[in-house]
């Protein structure tokens, strides 16, 4: 099956870099671009793309409006929504996850990683930056530090549906850490898939949406440290 995408930056050097990367990829064709976020919405309707992949900082409509209209839980048809973004603001990017953003990578990554990202989205799974996973965490960690201390609970904190397994607890460690798949399955000497499945069941019963929320279930009770302390 070929994966059906959506671009929507308002650089069109970029536009046209995107479309290069994913167009030379077999399974994988750019059907519709977009300037703005309002385009983009009213494309995604029209074309019924796979993967909408988005820029934040728009014209007309920015990345997070779009996002929320296209993933969002009052959306009234549900797109795949994977940012890209130059990553200048923590709360913008904060806020495209929890308006349902699948994926999430910086514009200067590689093109393997950006291909990935599209390709998971398209297959169900959740993208996310192993460097903005940090990053985010760090920002939360700043954030809720001063609820912790008043021994009150953490914003945003999971509750866990069902007791976690040993392998479990040791794949969210490493999540925490920032590790891709790849690395977690190297370091428990496991396949990609398993690394797959251990992070479908611990999505599940954690009632997490993405990688982030997952890691910082983490450190929040106390499975690792929170990025930037020993």
């Amino acid at each position: 099956m070929t994966i059906r995408v959506l671009l929507a930056d308002d650089q069109p050097t970029v536009r046209a870099a995107y479309r290069m990367i994913l167009d030379s990829q077999p399974d994988i064709e750019v059907v519709a671009e977009a300037a703005d976020g309002t385009a983009a919405v009213s494309q995604a309707h029209r074309l019924r793309p796979d993967v909408c992949l988005l820029d934040i900082r728009m014209p007309v409509m920015d990345g997070l409006e779009a996002t929320r209209l296209l993933a969002g839980p009052d959306a009234q048809q549900l797109f795949k929504v994977v940012i890209a973004t130059t990553f200048d603001l923590d709360d913008y990017v904060y806020s495209a996850l929890r308006h349902g953003a699948v994926g999430f990578v910086l514009k200067d990554c590689s093109p393997a990683l950006l291909i990935e990202a599209v390709r998971a989205a398209a297959a169900g799974d959740s993208l996310i930056s192993p460097s903005i996973t940090v990053r985010l965490l760090k920002h939360m960690a700043a954030q809720q530090a001063p609820t912790r201390q008043r021994n009150r609970p953490a914003e945003n904190t999971l509750r866990l549906n069902e007791p976690l397994t040993p392998r479990e607890q040791d794949v969210i460690a490493m999540v925490a850490k920032g590790l891709t798949n790849d690395e977690v399955a190297a370091a428990l000497y496991v396949s990609l898939s398993t690394v797959k499945t251990h992070l479908g069941n611990i999505q599940r019963k954690l009632g997490a949406r993405n990688r982030v929320e997952i890691a910082a279930h983490a450190w929040q009770n106390g499975m690792t440290s929170p990025p930037g302390h020993p």
